[in-house]
């Protein structure tokens, strides 16, 4: 039986109105309407900020916020490399347990010199080796790299993929640029330029899309 207030007959899940007027009821059904709008949001996927594929199971972005949990979730995520050396925030290792995907933590200072002339900067390539072969293994993937904004550190990383992968290195300063844009830096693409691969050429670089 439905509660009566001013004029109101209020009813789960359906609010009835009578119209002074017509005295016709109108009815509105509140709940409904409630769960169709929560049903919208959770189909309005955003992707991390500088989101892009890499190849087969491998993608590239900025920090994923809350808002992009959802994507994430479609993409079946097997694993994380996170490249920066803050820890990991709680909210983030919540969603990752959750989901089961496995955190890869690479903590790389950021490359930005403040010296004007932008001297070379030390990125730790053992650091950046250890993180290919994670990238590099199959079993990982579905794999997430990503630093704050997607740019640098992870540019970087990306660069050195594509070495591996046998880019020529105009191709491969043409993608940190892309994504690096205005702020791109001398002191990444001579990174990249020096690193060497010979150590990791055992390792292949096919990759497949594999499915959790």
């Amino acid at each position: 039986m439905g509660v009566i207030s001013n004029g109101e007959v209020i009813e789960t899940g359906i609010v009835t109105m009578l119209s002074p007027e017509t005295k016709v009821p109108a009815i509105t059904y509140a709940t409904r309407v409630e769960k169709k709008e929560e049903e919208e949001e959770e189909m309005f996927v955003v992707p991390p900020l500088n989101f892009s594929m890499v190849d087969n199971g491998i993608f590239r972005s900025g920090f994923p916020e809350k808002s992009n949990f959802s994507f994430l979730q479609n993409l079946g995520l097997k694993s994380i490399i996170y490249l920066c050396p803050e820890p990991y925030p709680e909210e983030n290792n919540e969603f990752l347990k959750s989901n089961g995907i496995r955190l890869f933590h690479f903590g790389i200072n950021g490359t930005k010199s403040s010296c004007i002339q932008e001297p070379f900067v030390d990125i730790p390539e053992d650091t950046v080796r250890e993180a290919l072969k994670v990238v590099l293994d199959n079993r990982n993937h579905p794999l997430l790299i990503h630093c704050k904004r997607g740019k640098h550190r992870t540019g970087c990383l990306v660069g050195c993929l594509r070495k591996m992968q046998k880019w020529c290195l105009s191709s491969v300063f043409d993608e940190y640029q892309r994504f690096a844009a205005a702020k791109a830096r001398v002191s990444d693409m001579r990174f990249m330029e020096k690193f060497e691969i010979s150590s990791l050429k055992h390792l292949s670089t096919s990759f497949r899309s594999l499915k959790r």
